[in-house]
């Protein structure tokens, strides 16, 4: 056991050596140490915003499970946000300083989703997300929906953001100001969806279920409702290499040398030291959805 510092706040870390990917060696202390060392970059992507949990308690190579309510052991210096859902409601972490990520990496939290709304009023967005998930294995065809998705969104006036999922695919990403309800912005989300797969609809597809998707990549629009998330940014996957979701600049789409898996924990700390934030400005590019709404209504 060890104990880290912040301030006056103490995390006491336990069992430091235990192995969470078991195919690489990494370990509990390689997930704190990696989560503290890309705090700076990745809390502003946290904060205000509830957060829901992968946890592996045996490491990645043994069932994990979904963690969206907080424990009543937690600290009471963990940030909460109560989330509504059927019956009642989640009382929800949020993780807004390197103690609460230390704290989280250290009851084995190796994945975090974030939803797309933050407090304090969740019911109104500040995110809007395609993710787009292929059917095959061939990331030319992801490459090539994100360019057209972005073209399709920044031609409705929004600003447009990358990122890696760390795990088969991409999220594109536009900052929102928070002044609609889900409803709206997903029926937006569904148009311009369809718009894009009017595009190539040999190539992409807006049909859920697997089977009706054939070779199809899926233009998922329906994570923008209430209470839905995404994986956020910098966050480590349950995937043997601990790859991580990263933002990446546009004009890096093209040379990815391992598609949505090129970057991992060992190798994000280092390319964060060189490289500017690529989503540096995501907050400040917030635009109103108004403008968008009545266009795409028409």
């Amino acid at each position: 056991m060890s104990v880290l510092r912040f301030g006056r706040l103490e995390v006491e870390t336990t069992n430091e050596d235990a192995v969470m990917f078991p195919n690489d060696g990494i370990t509990k202390g390689d997930v704190i140490d990696y989560y503290l060392s890309v705090a700076d970059r990745m809390l502003p992507h946290l904060r205000d915003r509830p957060l829901s949990f992968q946890r592996y308690t045996g490491g990645i190579g043994k069932p994990g499970f979904f963690q969206k309510d907080t424990p009543g052991h937690y600290p009471d210096w963990i940030a909460t946000l109560p989330v509504r859902k059927k019956g009642g409601e989640n009382c929800q972490v949020v993780a807004d300083q390197p103690a609460a990520l230390a704290y989280l990496a250290n009851n084995r939290v190796v994945t975090m989703h974030g939803a797309l709304s933050s407090g304090p009023d969740l019911r109104k967005p500040d995110r809007f997300i395609f993710d787009l998930d292929p059917s095959v294995d061939d990331f030319s065809l992801v490459r090539r929906a994100a360019d057209v998705v972005r073209e399709v969104v920044e031609d409705l006036g929004l600003a447009c953001y990358l990122q890696t999922t760390g795990s088969r695919g991409l999220h594109v990403v536009s900052p929102i100001k928070p002044q609609h309800d889900f409803e709206e912005v997903n029926a937006a989300a569904r148009r311009v969806a369809e718009i894009v797969v009017d595009h190539d609809p040999d190539s992409f597809t807006i049909e859920r279920l697997k089977a009706d998707r054939g070779d199809r990549l899926l233009i998922d629009y329906f994570r923008n409702a209430y209470a839905q998330t995404s994986v956020v940014p910098y966050s480590i996957r349950a995937k043997d290499g601990a790859p991580v979701a990263t933002p990446i600049h546009w004009d890096e789409l093209p040379t990815l040398p391992n598609g949505a898996q090129s970057f991992d924990i060992k190798s994000v700390p280092v390319r964060l030291a060189e490289i500017d934030d690529p989503w540096k400005r995501i907050n400040r590019s917030a635009r109103s959805m108004k403008k968008v709404l009545e266009r795409l209504s028409r």
